[in-house]
């Protein structure tokens, strides 16, 4: 989501030892893809409140990467890919440690004190930390445009949680919360970069369901105690779980490692700032949360940030 930032030349991407990327043209399929990426992640915020309410962070977690494992590994048994490379385990296993089993442990027990609008906010400080960290590793610019659009998006972010802060009610909470969810941002960036060499060889699919099982696995010690919470689980809960665990798992994040073969990574993280105006009005929807003035405001700026760098070449 930058100014169409120029792909790294064979020759960078040698020198980082990383495949260049393929794609730096949005084209109509690559932009339904990102839209329906968007729409089911921004609605997992409010989801994980309500499954919350039912299980334990770590029990939620299992329970919903349980139900996503399943097909990813029938999906993984039928296609009968190529093995990883010496060279490229590590990549998919930061996938199913960092991208699945971390990232979800810490989102969901830092939004047992923040709200689902304020974690979507906080969450997007990633494309920022991507942005940088594919700059140095996947030899990926941003132009000037490129850098104005982020700034105006995250400072459109930066206003929504400004006023999550001030407000009341379920009002953004500044401690331990916000630094777990600012741990699960970290960790999306960081398997953003490290897993992007891999679609020069593996499927996107491949990847994505790798990085199911890898990551139910290493959650699994918990799915005991999520099957024993279940007995007694409301009925809310046990959907929202188990909406968790195939809309925005299964299906999502399939959907996110095409967009990550098809785009460059900072550009194509940068759509994530669309996720906070739309966790904004699903948490209206499914949580009671009314946005404010100032919330618009920023969710606006959001957006603008996304259209500057996507639309200035």
């Amino acid at each position: 989501m930058s100014t169409t930032p120029l792909a790294p030349t064979c020759d960078s991407a040698a020198t980082v030892g990383l495949a260049p990327s393929k794609g730096n043209r949005l084209d109509g399929g690559t932009l339904a893809i990102v839209v329906v990426t968007i729409v089911i992640w921004a609605s997992a915020f409010a989801a994980i409140r309500a499954g919350l309410k039912a299980f334990g962070p770590l029990e939620l977690g299992a329970a919903r990467f349980s139900i996503a494992a399943v097909p990813a590994a029938l999906y993984l048994l039928i296609s009968r890919p190529s093995l990883p490379r010496l060279g490229e385990v590590w990549r998919f296993a930061t996938g199913g440690l960092l991208f699945v089993a971390l990232y979800t442990a810490l989102l969901n027990m830092g939004e047992r004190t923040v709200s689902s609008g304020a974690a979507a906010f906080i969450i997007n400080i990633n494309p920022i930390i991507t942005a940088v960290f594919a700059s140095f590793l996947l030899g990926e610019r941003f132009g000037r445009w490129g850098w104005i659009g982020t700034a105006v998006s995250f400072s459109g972010i930066g206003l929504i949680a400004l006023n999550e802060a001030v407000g009341s009610g379920t009002g953004l909470q500044l401690g331990w919360g916000a630094l777990l969810v600012l741990g699960a941002a970290l960790c999306n960036s960081i398997t953003t970069v490290v897993q992007k060499p891999l679609f020069a060889r593996h499927k996107p699919l491949t990847v994505s369901a790798s990085n199911m099982v890898i990551g139910a696995l290493a959650l699994s010690p918990w799915l005991p105690g999520a099957y024993a919470q279940a007995q007694t689980a409301p009925l809310p809960g046990l959907m929202a779980a188990l909406y968790l665990g195939v809309m925005p798992s299964l299906i999502a994040y399939a959907t996110w490692t095409i967009v990550l073969s098809r785009m460059p990574a900072a550009r194509a993280s940068n759509f994530l700032y669309c996720a906070p105006p739309l966790a904004m009005l699903l948490g209206y929807v499914w949580l009671g949360e009314v946005p404010t003035v100032m919330g618009i405001i920023g969710g606006l700026m959001a957006l603008g940030g996304v259209a500057i760098v996507n639309l200035k070449r």
